[in-house]
């Protein structure tokens, strides 16, 4: 005989059993069969994702420039739990890409592959989800057809909604989804807690624990569920009886100790997300980003989420923090006397409507700590924002649409499979696929990325620096500049865009414009160790080996790990011929970058300078080992043995020094000397 599903509430006391399932029920195998359906079409939706390679936006420093995350090895383990990394905790999230690297080295294919894979695995759970809730607010059996349909229907608003994309697509956002798909456990396990006696409940319970604590070291942002808990507890599960005073009663005690766990968890991460952020200087300070402008964005960001939703077109990798003029004041003060305006007339319809106010808390709730008040990087709003945050919008239109209605505590019985019903969905799901996949394809690479953001957004700085480098990677130095130039003028203040400005006009022939944008970056960001080192680059071209000098030091004291300048600080004083403050620069320089072959050639070349043959030769032995193909260092190394004698020897490497210099006129890759400033 099957036990029948009973709610508990805060005293271990049941509430009745649920309203027996009316109408007809489906059969096993179609009700199983659902989650594999839905597993099939978010794997189609996105298919285009698997083809999409890395992009350069964080993909590069987090995946292609980072070695520490490759591997599970105790280096790379001991790496993940303790860096903050893009000023980001996500020790999880790290594990799961080393697992990739593992299996699939750099192959883009298989980070997408796994990305893909778990957020279909959120699909299904959030139609269990789904299922359960609309199960508890209705009172109607799980097994009812209507009410499957109905959660399937939730959860692939969820899956395949073009606003999943970025989340999906973009390779640095693993931690979206997997901290999603523990995020889901926990509220599935609390659920089960809550609708069992209370000796099964705590299990239950320490199970949530666990599945939130594995949420939060997948990504900090999951630390509002113990306020999405209690708002469960209000509904749909109503654990809490009475009137609000009522609710805080020695008796509901059980239901407030319940989340302690939660609660330290989440305080814990908290601190713990806010040291990353600050550690990378990531967070805006009052100063720079004042309160009413946080607030305004706040409100915005709400109705940009329910507005894409809705419309998910005309989306966008960065929605840039715009120069705010009266226009956007007045957007955001309007913003937030509608979001005012929903909330109270959510509140007054609570009894009538409860399920609607809950959807608009949570939403809430879910988007605060994204949503502008601790403002983190150049974004004033982001699709991915969207991924937890939108979830109760999907429950409920699911359940409205299909006539599992909130508005009422029972069940209409009529067809499902009504004309305008099927059409509706029909619709539905196509437009929202072909729009994902169409907007799966903006993420096969760097420049399609970018180019998609500058037509969407034409007024980003940002775009259009990203697509100037890729540009500049590609050494088409003539688009680079154009792109930077764009960006410049749309944000002067842009101290980025105003350095890589620089750097091509360089490469172009025009020191003297280079040189006005070197001098603008340091104005905005006079910490910039690299824009030092490179006007220190210009100047000495120009013969001002004084200013040089002063900027390379200015560099070497701002970054006391910046080998480039200590080697360019060693390059000038060797010109100069003060070979003993070379050597120690060089020395540092080595120190600081072991494995680069042209410091190495460059302090044999003063040590030899200063009769030190011995060392000099030992250094261009470790040069040429690691730059096998490093020309210059064969031919300084083969004149020192010849001085000491080796004739042999020397042969040998003016030999080998002959064949690379050869190769190199007709067209070979060799190593030249040139320095690495």
């Amino acid at each position: 005989m099957k036990t029948k599903k009973r709610i508990v509430d805060g005293r271990g006391k049941s509430n009745p059993p649920v309203i027996p399932p009316q109408g007809s029920q489906p059969a096993w195998y179609v009700r199983c069969s659902i989650p594999a359906l839905l597993v099939l079409i978010v794997s189609l939706v996105f298919y285009p994702v698997l083809q999409n390679g890395f992009v350069e936006w964080d993909d590069a420093v987090n995946f292609l420039q980072n070695p520490h995350y490759r591997g599970l090895g105790w280096e790379q383990i001991s790496w993940m739990v303790t860096t903050f990394h893009g000023g980001h905790y996500q020790p999880l999230s790290w594990l799961t890409l080393g697992f990739d690297y593992v299996l699939w080295g750099m192959d883009p294919l298989g980070y997408h592959l796994t990305n893909l894979l778990i957020h279909a695995a959120n699909t299904v759970l959030f139609y269990f989800i789904s299922r359960w809730l609309l199960s508890i607010a209705l009172s109607v059996s799980e097994k009812n057809w209507q009410l499957n349909l109905s959660a399937a229907f939730s959860a692939l608003l969820f899956g395949i909604h073009p606003l999943r994309v970025e989340s999906v697509a973009w390779v640095t956002e693993r931690r979206d989804v997997l901290s999603g798909l523990f995020y889901l456990l926990t509220i599935y396990t609390y659920l089960r807690a809550a609708n069992v006696e209370r000796t099964h409940s705590r299990r239950w319970l320490s199970l949530a624990c666990v599945t939130y604590a594995l949420s939060l070291f997948s990504k900090g942002t999951a630390m509002t569920l113990p306020a999405i808990l209690i708002l469960l507890d209000i509904y749909p599960l109503r654990r809490f009886k009475g009137r609000v005073a009522e609710w805080f009663k020695p008796e509901q005690r059980g239901v407030w100790f319940e989340k302690v766990p939660f609660l330290i968890l989440a305080c814990g991460f908290a601190l713990i997300a806010l040291s990353a952020q600050r550690s990378v200087g990531a967070l805006k300070t009052l100063a720079q980003h004042e309160l009413p402008i946080r607030l305004g964005q706040t409100f915005y960001g709400v109705f940009f989420g329910i507005g894409k939703s809705i419309f998910p077109v005309q989306l966008s990798p960065l929605y840039e923090l715009p120069l705010l003029d009266d226009a956007w004041k007045r957007l955001f003060v309007l913003a937030a006397c509608g979001a005012l305006a929903i909330t109270l007339g959510l509140y007054w319809a609570r009894r009538r409507w409860p399920a609607a106010l809950a959807c608009w808390v949570y939403y809430i709730i879910v988007l605060s700590p994204v949503s502008g008040i601790a403002q983190s990087g150049p974004q004033l709003v982001a699709d991915r924002y969207s991924y937890l945050a939108c979830l109760s919008w999907a429950v409920l239109i699911g359940g409205t649409l299909f006539n599992v209605s909130p508005l009422t505590d029972s069940t209409k019985n009529f067809p499902w499979v009504s004309g305008a019903r099927l059409s509706f969905v029909v619709a539905t799901m196509l437009s929202l696929g072909l729009l994902t996949w169409k907007q799966s394809l903006v993420w096969r690479d760097t420049r399609t990325l970018w180019q998609h953001a500058i037509a969407v957004t034409p007024d980003s700085s940002i775009a259009y620096y990203n697509l100037g480098k890729t540009f500049e990677t590609a050494a088409k130095v003539d688009q680079a500049i154009e792109f930077y130039r764009r960006a410049v003028t749309i944000n002067p203040s842009y101290a980025n865009a105003h350095h890589s400005l620089a750097d091509m006009l360089v490469r172009k022939g025009l020191p003297v414009e280079a040189l006005a944008h070197y001098r603008k970056a340091l104005q905005i960001k006079p910490d910039d160790a690299e824009t030092h080192n490179n006007l220190g680059v210009l100047l000495e071209v120009q013969g001002e080996i004084e200013a040089a000098l002063d900027e390379f030091q200015k560099a070497a004291k701002i970054d006391p790990n910046f080998a480039r300048a200590f080697f360019n600080l060693g390059r000038v004083f060797a010109q100069e011929g003060d070979l003993a403050q070379a050597t120690n620069y060089y020395r540092e320089a080595n120190r600081l970058d072991p494995r680069e072959a042209v410091i190495l050639v460059s302090l044999a070349e003063v040590l030899a300078r200063q009769g030190n043959v011995k060392s000099a030769t030992e250094y261009l032995v470790a040069a040429i080992n690691l730059k096998a193909d490093f020309a210059d260092a064969h031919v300084l190394l083969a004149r020192l043995l010849a001085a000491q004698g080796k004739t042999s020897e020397a042969q040998k490497h003016y030999g080998e020094a002959m064949r690379l210099l050869k190769a190199e006129r007709n067209g070979g890759n060799v190593e030249s000397a040139a320095p690495p400033s």
